[in-house]
């Protein structure tokens, strides 16, 4: 067994606060959901779930955690209890944010946009999960709004990083119009319909007043970087059509 890969993040001038993006490296679960699997959603043994996420839990020195049900909708939970890394989360929704010092919020996925936002004072996190539907309802803007009306908060003052995803090039929508319809096509690459959802992300998010230089981004393509992250598209493409999902967490560090 092997510890979890990750990919640290912390916002420069917000020292108490950390973010991780994991990988599908390290870990215990076997193919197809080899081996840093984090969600028990996709088939794989419960056990080896429950063990990769204590293992991560442990090794960010988490003192909670939180989940949801992705729903691919635009739903934020405030301050939701903490759960059990064996356990499965009990409510649905596509955002969460803490105040508590040592919660984990944990957003799942393989391929959507994972967006993690930090206060300037380090005293209030929120994550996002964005998947195309996320960005059609323009819930990175709508999830921005949230979090400072919850806490009483400027948008000029939140920071935002979006994590490995589905990279300008691999983003193909061949139903482009079906999926998206009017008011996106300045994303959409006619000539190989494709979209740039990296840009229409930051574009969100900046409508609701976050500063362009207060955004960040992985630029790593879940789909094409096949021995580092899962990708459900390009599971989809195989024979087998089942992976796990990697996770964005973001957390106040305990004192």
């Amino acid at each position: 067994m092997a510890a979890i890969a990750f990919f640290p993040f912390d916002f420069v001038g917000i020292p108490s606060v950390s973010c991780a993006f994991t990988s599908r490296k390290g870990g215990v679960s076997v193919p197809p959901h080899d081996s840093a699997n984090l969600s028990f959603d996709v088939g794989d043994d419960y056990h080896a779930v429950s063990e990769n996420r204590q293992l991560i839990h442990d090794r960010l020195g988490l003192t909670g955690w939180c989940e949801c049900q992705q729903v691919h909708g635009d739903f934020i939970h405030t301050d939701p209890t903490p759960i059990d890394t064996d356990e499965e989360s009990e409510i649905e929704g596509d955002g969460m944010t803490t105040a508590t010092p040592g919660v984990g919020l944990v957003i799942k996925t393989a391929d959507c946009q994972p967006i993690l936002l930090a206060h300037r004072s380090g005293k209030y996190v929120a994550a996002l999960h964005v998947g195309w539907r996320g960005n059609k309802v323009k819930f990175p803007t709508s999830g921005v709004k949230k979090f400072c009306e919850t806490y009483d908060i400027k948008p000029e003052d939140v920071f935002a990083v979006r994590g490995p995803s589905l990279s300008p090039a691999a983003s193909e929508f061949v139903n482009f119009d079906a999926d998206f319809g009017p008011g996106f096509q300045r994303y959409l690459d006619f000539s190989t319909m494709t979209m740039d959802l990296w840009r229409l992300t930051n574009d969100q998010l900046m409508k609701a007043g976050v500063p362009e230089n207060q955004i960040f981004g992985l630029d790593q393509c879940t789909k094409t970087d096949a021995e580092t992250f899962f990708s459900y598209r390009r599971a989809c493409a195989s024979p087998i059509r089942d992976t796990g999902r990697q996770a964005a967490i973001i957390w106040i560090k305990a004192e």
